[in-house]
């Protein structure tokens, strides 16, 4: 094996066992920035030792190994272990050193989850939540983190850095919190998840219009998090939205990477093993007793997508009702935006343009590109192509995004076209 292929498996273990080698060095030393530089540590001496070594027989086991030996010896040379020590009530004697192997030794699955609350703790920005989520339990690189949401490397470091001194300056308790405050740490969780996979759905700047990169890692943290939880119904709902919105991925875009919609999608190319996934994570979301809260309400409008064979079969009018529902759980304009696009398909543009026309007052809309979007959408299917043009204009001028920008020019230059033709 080459010294590339060694690099590719080091990187991929990396991704699988970083979340548990960070956990369970965080619970036993308190710092989740000392946990991670050990954790460092020992990937490093992965990239040192396996080329000429090879790859063991339990990669994840050695990196753990390797990982508590650093650990004890931080200890050993530290002034932890006196403080650590002194906060048992003793003396430390010779031979009487706290057993720390068998401390890292505890259940590790219990560790992730108390990672991942941690790293989503309100007491962060919610972009600090986002990039410590991907880099303590997703195990990117600071890097790559910051390609994906196309900020300065330099700038993501420093975000990572404040977040982890935050942490321990407001003295966060590495444990899952109980009762209410779970409710409330969960909702944190929850978002910084989704906001991870929508900026890989549809990326609000840069030249692509989808990071699929983004996707998977929002969904294999979401798998988590269902594993840790199974009786949380809005966990699985998360998940099943995630499942059934990634099946659509390959058709998002065309083979140059623009835009395709989704009455111009090709459904034979949507991914039937990620649907029946997402609908077996509905019934979950559904069989935990009582309501769809937010996420399993999205995803059982995605679901709707999901069984038509067409756009035209959809429940259009099932789904501006789930909408509805959405609304008044979470009341939105942007919520109300997508049940007004829901509504002019099941009852025609002129009622869904009455809806829109309310939301174009709407003070939080106003720099919203997909606003006037849905406006030149409805108009140009109303024929009234000049005001279309203008409303595609405004939003191509709204957008961040490259890819969308183009596809909004586009339909802009579509509705001239029309009118000069006449």
């Amino acid at each position: 094996m080459t010294e590339v292929d060694v690099h590719r498996v080091v990187d991929a273990v990396w991704r699988m066992e970083s979340a548990k080698l960070v956990g369970a060095l965080t619970r036993v030393t308190g710092d989740v920035g000392l946990a991670e530089e050990l954790a460092q540590d020992a990937l490093v001496a992965a990239l040192e030792q396996w080329p000429a070594a090879g790859i063991p027989d339990r990669p994840g086991a050695w990196l753990m190994a390797t990982a508590k030996h650093r650990a004890i010896d931080s200890f050993r040379r530290a002034e932890t272990l006196q403080r650590k020590t002194a906060e048992l009530g003793r003396e430390l004697r010779e031979g009487d050193e706290p057993d720390w192997a068998a401390a890292l030794d505890e259940v590790v699955e219990d560790d992730v989850l108390r990672l991942v609350f941690i790293s989503c703790h309100p007491v962060l920005s919610r972009e600090a939540r986002v990039a410590l989520t991907l880099r303590l339990v997703g195990g990117l690189t600071t890097d790559e983190i910051a390609r994906a949401f196309l900020v300065p490397e330099a700038t993501l470091a420093q975000r990572i850095v404040r977040a982890k001194r935050t942490l321990t300056a407001a003295q966060v308790p590495f444990e899952v919190p109980t009762g209410p405050d779970f409710t409330a740490r969960l909702s944190s969780v929850l978002e910084v998840v989704y906001l991870v996979f929508n900026e890989g759905y549809a990326a609000t700047a840069g030249e692509d219009w989808i990071r699929p990169t983004l996707c998977q890692e929002a969904l294999r943290l979401g798998r988590i998090l269902a594993e840790l939880t199974p009786g949380e119904s809005e966990v699985h709902g998360l998940v099943a939205l995630m499942e059934l919105q990634a099946s659509r991925l390959r058709a998002r875009v065309g083979r140059d990477g623009a835009p395709v919609l989704l009455g111009d999608q090709d459904r034979t190319r949507w991914d039937r093993v990620l649907i029946g996934r997402g609908l077996a994570a509905l019934e979950r979301a559904r069989s935990t007793g009582g309501a769809l809260g937010p996420y399993g309400l999205q995803a059982a409008i995605a679901a709707c997508h999901a069984r038509a064979r067409a756009i035209e079969e959809t429940d259009w009018a099932l789904i501006a009702a789930l909408y509805e529902a959405l609304a008044e759980l979470t009341p939105s304009p942007v919520i109300e935006l997508n049940r007004a696009v829901a509504v002019s398909r099941a009852y025609g543009p002129a009622a869904g343009l009455e809806l829109v026309e309310i939301l174009a007052e709407v003070p939080a809309l106003r720099g919203y590109h997909l606003l006037p979007s849905v406006r030149g959408d409805l108009l140009e299917q109303l024929g009234r192509l000049v005001e279309a043009r203008t409303e595609y204009e405004r939003a191509a001028a709204l957008t961040r995004n490259e890819r969308a920008r183009a596809l909004l020019l586009e339909r802009a230059a579509a509705c001239a076209g029309s009118i000069s033709s006449w």
